[in-house]
């Protein structure tokens, strides 16, 4: 279905012809000028008229059509799709994903080898956005400072990519976990949704942030927005011996620094839970358990998508301007050979 936003513009068609009609005509006093060569000058314009005869409407008609190309496209036509359903739970949720220095620890272990902590939330999280639709997603990074890597939005396939994307160090090698509750809670206190959540996960403890982060839990407390908060990082790493061996190996805890005390009590605060994630398998199990803790509602919202069709009467409105061009000089060419024809006369 088309239709018009300024379908009133047609009515100007008929403009040119009225102010042809209503102007008056120009009135202009012929400079006296001498013109030695004016019985010649006459016999050319004579024959370029003879030559040209033929066809002295069709520019006319041309620039009329142009006129009238011009004014449709001012009309602006959209072209009106048909309704497409989508979705929408009504839910705002934010993630806010650790990328310090520590999140490159190989401590996750997938199948054989150990990967780093970054590479399982890249991809277990992207899992995660990929299944959240009807939710509106953002994401905030965090390390020495917090950011917003995408604001809430309904395209989570840009939120995946983002997330993907993400690399360890680009906002600093601390851990600033109440600066990124604190803009979440900026982000999220404004929407209209009726359930607001944000999923925190980190590898550590706060070491710099300018709000401490159960102050900022309380304050995300008071505006209804749950925090359910992720620990990641294996409790037991072995570290080889002597040239590799088994002789002089260690065993250590590469999640010693983690604050798990700290996101418990933000959990509490705000109503959300507390998981742990050791290994790729428990945080693939925690996902699970977050669907089904916000689980997406039915509700569903329709659009008409829309586009924009202007850009065909100017495209041949343009064209028409070509073909004018092209017979004013086919006309030129047949006036210079009328004038190779009528050579200049002794008189």
């Amino acid at each position: 279905m088309i239709e018009w936003t300024w379908p009133w513009l047609i009515l100007l068609a008929p403009l040119p012809w009225l102010v042809r009609r209503v102007a008056p005509t120009a009135s202009s006093q012929a400079p006296a000028l001498r013109a030695p060569f004016y019985q010649e000058w006459r016999q050319l314009s004579e024959a370029q008229t003879s030559h040209t005869g033929g066809g002295a409407m069709t520019p006319l008609i041309l620039l009329w059509l142009m006129w009238l190309l011009l004014l449709t496209a001012a009309a602006r036509p959209l072209w009106i799709g048909e309704a497409i359903e989508l979705p929408n739970s009504g839910r705002d949720l934010m993630m806010a994903v650790d990328i310090s220095g520590s999140m490159q620890i190989e401590d996750m272990q997938v199948r054989q080898s150990l990967v780093p902590r970054m590479e399982a939330v890249r991809q277990l999280g992207a899992d995660f956005i990929g299944q959240r639709t009807g939710d509106r997603l953002g994401l905030i990074l965090f390390g020495s400072n917090a950011y917003v890597q995408s604001p809430l939005t309904f395209d989570t396939a840009t939120v995946k990519r983002f997330l993907l994307e993400a690399q360890i160090g680009f906002a600093g090698k601390e851990t600033a976990i109440g600066d990124a509750i604190g803009l979440a809670v900026k982000r999220l206190k404004d929407q209209p949704a009726e359930s607001r959540v944000l999923i925190l996960l980190t590898d550590g403890q706060d070491t710099a942030s300018s709000v401490k982060p159960l102050d900022a839990a309380k304050l995300a407390a008071n505006l209804g927005i749950r925090i359910y908060t992720i620990g990641i990082g294996s409790d037991a790493l072995s570290l080889p011996g002597l040239f590799g061996s088994s002789f002089g190996s260690r065993q250590i805890n590469p999640s010693a620094e983690l604050d798990e005390a700290g996101l418990q009590e933000i959990a509490r605060l705000t109503g959300g839970q507390y998981f742990r994630a050791r290994n790729p398998q428990e945080l693939a199990t925690i996902y699970q358990l977050l669907d089904q803790l916000e689980p997406q509602e039915k509700s569903s919202a329709t659009y008409r998508p829309t586009q924009s069709l202007s850009y065909l009467p100017l495209l041949l409105a343009l064209l028409l301007s070509f073909l004018v061009a092209l017979q004013h000089c086919w006309h030129s060419i047949g006036w210079h050979n009328a004038a190779r024809h009528n050579p200049h006369k002794e008189s």
